[in-house]
């Protein structure tokens, strides 16, 4: 029998961040989309319960949890049934540590993987998305040529959360004489390396307070200690289901949200003597929802257990589950504010909020990772 029996340690880290969501995240949600900033004291409020420091090993100072891909699906949704942008924000650094410890030589290790096990919040970032049609994270064109026992990267990363902030990146790069996600590598960028120009984005439809940033790599020189795990590199498949499966983690969490906000909602408002809730229209509706957020978590935590456990069925069941999230998140968002009718346009209420973020976080690759 399938079993996803949470332990008893990721009840209390769902239970505890969806108390910080409701408490801390959700209220403020609405004002810091208008402002189009994250304040600092959030990110630091998140930081604090540790679930980045938790998963650096003791050699480099931090709490020597093993990773766990389940573990970071859980908080994720918990996060996201906050507010999408936030969490995203509190999550994104934990791409990079997760990157580390799957693929990175014990010398990257040592460099980089203690100043994530501080009290201070650290801003690093993983580019993966890319501007083109029809965008796919296996075919990269930001190209990484080998130049003596260095390279040369040139292309351009869009989207790439925290970038405003960042001190490294994780840019995802291919071998231009080769194709597909094995010829992709992962080369670690410090902010100041020569050639590497950061600029922040115009502006997006969702996950408006969430800083993201434009890369431009022009002739960017890096030596061969950038390449994520050396010559052995990374598997490249694996990191982006890593990613696509926390972006559908935390799509859920805002479905959900949207979920148990249409409810009352539902119960209350009456329309021809009766709450619409007890339209048949309304009903069915309401069911569908909680059916697909259902469905959508069932999906996800297999992806992330497969992951976890580093089955090869995982690539498939992460596409699998992020085509789904893609395609059933929305529509989630959308009824919950057709609930509301007109009042679901209302910027007063957070229903418009929540379908702009839902559809941003279903056409990128990358904002954050199990």
């Amino acid at each position: 029998m399938i079993s996803f029996q949470l332990t008893d340690e990721q009840a209390m880290i769902r239970d505890s961040l969806k108390g910080f969501a409701a408490e801390v995240l959700a209220p403020t949600a609405r004002a810091i989309d208008e402002a189009g900033d994250i304040p600092d004291s959030v990110i630091k409020a998140g930081w604090d319960f540790g679930l980045v420091a938790a998963s650096v090993p003791e050699a480099y100072g931090g709490g020597g949890a093993d990773r766990s891909c389940m573990t970071n699906a859980v908080a994720l949704e918990a996060l996201g049934g906050g507010c999408a942008s936030q969490g995203a924000a509190i999550m994104a650094p934990g791409q990079f540590v997760g990157a580390l410890l799957d693929f990175g030589t014990e010398d990257q290790k040592a460099e980089h993987l203690p100043q994530f096990a501080g009290e201070t919040p650290v801003a690093c970032s993983l580019a993966i998305q890319e501007s083109q049609f029809g965008f796919a994270a296996e075919n990269q064109r930001t190209t990484a040529v080998r130049k003596g026992n260095g390279w040369i990267l040139n292309g351009e990363k869009r989207l790439v959360p925290l970038g405003g902030q960042a001190s490294h990146f994780l840019v995802l790069a291919r071998d231009p004489d080769s194709s597909g996600l094995g010829a992709v590598s992962a080369f670690i960028v410090p902010r100041d390396t020569e050639g590497l120009s950061v600029s922040e984005e115009a502006g997006t439809q969702g996950l408006k307070p969430l800083s993201k940033a434009r890369l431009t790599l022009t002739d960017l020189a890096l030596p061969g200690s950038a390449r994520l795990g050396g010559e052995a590199g990374i598997d490249a498949l694996r990191l982006v289901s890593q990613a696509r499966v926390g972006a559908a983690a935390l799509v859920l969490g805002l479905a959900r949200q949207a979920t148990d906000f249409a409810i009352p909602y539902a119960r209350e408002r009456v329309a021809f003597g009766e709450p619409i809730g007890k339209k048949q229209s309304i009903a069915f509706m309401l069911a569908d929802m909680h059916i697909e957020c259902e469905t959508m978590r069932w999906m996800i935590w297999k992806a992330a257990s497969l992951l976890e456990h580093n089955d090869p069925g995982a690539p498939k069941a992460a596409a699998l589950a992020q085509d789904y999230v893609r395609r059933k998140a929305v529509k989630i968002a959308d009824d919950a504010l057709q609930i509301f009718g007109g009042h679901g346009f209302i910027r007063d209420l957070p229903l418009e909020m929540w379908l702009r973020n839902a559809r941003t976080l279903t056409v990128l690759d990358g904002p954050v990772s199990v």
